[in-house]
Formats: structure tokens, sequence, C-alpha cells
């Protein structure tokens, strides 16, 4: 038996008027996934533990069946992974977004989708200004996405940071790092500093005067947030005795295979937006299962189409993910197989930002009961024969091969 789990980032939503109070999941036209849903027994699963915040790592975590409240201080270390920074045992690892300030607020989390080729160069020019050996250092990682590392700074965990996609269009001022505990006072500071320096750093950068021409968003401050040490996670293959592989453009979710010990697969073209080689996914999924029990293939465009609040693009990106991955895969599989498709968590284009809600979730085997469940969506999955899960690993769901 192959196992195959598909996660759409942020897939679910909420109704939406211009859509006739429908989800982007039901209108969209996903008949691969329908037809799973049909074959399969669907359901409702709490990804988001009680007391934590609705993140991708908390809920990523959970799905695969480890706790976040024991193993997660932030996913900055997890993203460190996966660009091959080694982290010491008192280091704290930030994701450290390139953003587009405007009058004094966070205009654009993505810094209107900036290239990795222009973000390389000013991700270097602020470790060559705002960067201190053995305290702080910068490195470049994907798109908007990259990284700040402090050195031997434990108190940096007693930091509260605001995820950037959080707070379009709040003052920047309002949301700082703030210390939770007088022992990050200092380091608070310093990384308010550090923002304050990147601004004029990077207002008049050519790269940001170049892209002002051409209509885009400046680059202009860099904004740190969900810092963490190193991590401590069980094996993939010791928990479930399966030899497991991941393929993500995204830095966390690799990270997560690489501290659980998957082997990762990286796509050429993978992009972690809507423009990604979904066929190219499919392919290395394949390929992957031909080496491997597991497959968890991740796909980010829903939830990047979420946060900009764009439901025509979510919808598309639920079909791509529909035609161009899920029907690839179950067109040229060979193998028996077992399925899971679900989203991490919501992210409704209404308000942009994650939520803790229920997400929908469908698992096909060859000796699984079917449900009379047909269309995977929202409102479906509360039917589902499953019900409503509370935080629940989808792979001992998946591996389980219920036949009840």
């Amino acid at each position: 038996m192959k196992y195959i789990l598909i996660i759409g980032d942020g897939m679910a939503d909420y109704s939406i008027p211009e859509l006739k109070n429908l989800t982007p999941l039901q209108i969209a036209k996903k008949p691969n996934i329908d037809k799973i849903a049909s074959l399969g027994r669907n359901g409702l699963l709490k990804t988001i533990p009680k007391g934590l915040k609705p993140g991708s790592d908390v809920a990523i975590l959970s799905v695969l069946g480890y706790d976040p409240k024991k193993v997660l201080t932030g996913r900055g270390s997890f993203e460190a992974a996966a660009r091959g920074i080694k982290l010491k045992e008192n280091d704290v690892a930030f994701r450290c977004n390139l953003i587009s300030e405007k009058n004094g607020t966070i205009s654009d989390h993505t810094a209107d989708h900036i290239s990795t080729k222009e973000s390389e160069e000013l991700i270097k020019k602020i470790n060559q200004t705002c960067g201190e050996p053995n305290r702080i250092e910068f490195y470049s990682g994907l798109d908007y996405r990259h990284f700040l590392i402090l050195k031997n700074c434990p108190e940096a965990l007693l930091l509260e940071a605001t995820p950037p996609h959080n707070a379009i269009g709040k003052k920047i001022t309002t949301i700082l790092p703030r210390a939770k505990s007088k022992k990050a006072e200092k380091i608070a500071q310093f990384l308010i500093n550090k923002i304050i320096d990147s601004k004029k750093i990077l207002n008049d950068h050519p790269i940001n005067i170049s892209r002002i021409k051409r209509g885009k968003k400046p680059a202009n401050m860099i904004w740190p947030w969900s810092g963490g040490k190193k991590p401590s996670l069980e094996s993939f293959q010791n928990k479930y005795g399966l030899k497991a592989a991941v393929i993500s453009a995204v830095d966390l979710v690799k990270g997560i295979g690489i501290y659980s010990k998957m082997k990762i697969i990286n796509v050429p073209g993978a992009t972690g937006l809507a423009n990604t080689n979904y066929e190219g996914k499919a392919k290395h999924a394949l390929q992957a299962l031909k080496d491997n029990d597991l497959i968890f293939v991740h796909v980010e465009a829903p939830d990047e189409a979420g946060h900009s609040k764009d439901y025509n693009q979510k919808i598309k990106t639920i079909e791509d993910i529909d035609k161009r991955l899920v029907g690839n895969i179950l067109k040229k599989i060979k193998d028996p197989y077992a399925i899971a498709i679900l989203p991490d968590h919501p992210t409704p284009c209404k308000i942009g930002i994650h939520t803790k809600d229920p997400v929908p979730f469908v698992i096909y085997s060859p000796s699984i009961k079917p449900d009379k469940i047909t269309k995977f969506d929202e409102v479906s999955a509360k039917n589902g024969g499953f019900g409503l899960i509370h935080n629940t690993s989808i792979i001992s769901l998946l591996t389980s091969n219920i036949s009840k």
C-alpha cells in the first residue's frame, strides 16, 4: 500500500456574498477531489489545539501527529533548517520578511511578491549593515521569506512578534516586537532598532528605486517574527513505521520534514505561489512512491490567495490542485493507494488571515467504508462519516484502513 497526503494550504474559507454565499471550495470545479470524496469518508478536523494561534506550523505539525505544544517554539527554526542553517543550542531563528512600509503601516507583507533575485541583494545589504558577528546574522531565502538568527540569545524566545500577514494596514508602532518578560526587554529594543535601521538602508536602495519606477511596491523594511530554537522531533519512520518524503516550496514544511527525517524532494519550478509547477509536483510524487511508503505534497498557493483576499485566485488554485496535481497522480499511480486531502487551516478571503475553524478532510483507501458525501467542501464535510475530530493525526487515520 502507498500513502498520499495532500495539503492545500489555507484552502478552506467562509461563504462569500459575491459567490452567492458559497465558498471557493464549493464553487471550484474539482472533479478529481470530489471523486475521492464520493469514494472515501469525509469529516471536519480541528487542527489548532486550544490555546495556540492558527499558524501553518501549528496546523501541519498537528496534522502529522506531532504535539505543537511540546515541539514548537517558533517556525523560524524549521525554516532555517530548510536553508541549511545550523543552529546551536541557544540560538534563536526568526522568519524575517521583506515588507512594504507606507505611511507608518505595513502595506504588503510580501513586498509585492518581490523576486528571489532582488531580495537576495537586499538581504545581503542588510547583513552587511545590520549584521553583527556572533550576535545577529541575516540569511536570504525565497521571494519575501528570509531569516534572522540571534546568536546565543535564549531570552529571544520571550518576545512577542506579530506575523506581518496578520497586520496589513496596522500602525507599525503598535505591533513592534514586545518583551513578555523583563529578561527580553533589551533584545526587544535591539530588534526594534534593526527594523527602524532597515527602513533607512532599504528605502533608497537601487532595487527599490527601480521597483517604484516599474509600478511595484518597495521592499523597504524587514520584519522578524516567530522566533524558535532548534526543535526535537521523533522521526516519522519511527513514529509510524513508514518511510516518507515531502514535496513543498515552503521552507517551513521542508524544515518539518528535515527534523522528522523525511526525504526532501525539490521540484523545479515549485514557487509557493499560484504559478507553481503542479505537474512537476505530481511527477515527483509518483517517482518518490517507488522508494517511499508515503508522500506528503504541500501546496501554498491557496493560502497566498486568501491573504490577498482574492477569491477568484483561490478558486483557480483549487482547480489547479485538482486538475494538475491530484488528477495527474490518480491517472498515473500503479500501486494500491490510500489518500488524504485537506487544508491545514482556513485563510478566509474576507479577512485575509488564518483562523482556527475546523477544516474539511477526506480519506480514501480500498477498504474504507464510504459515506454519502459527493463533494469536498466545508459544508458537505459536516455530514461526513468521520464527523468532527479534534487534533487527531491524519496519518493515523490514513494508515489504519478503517473499514467500519
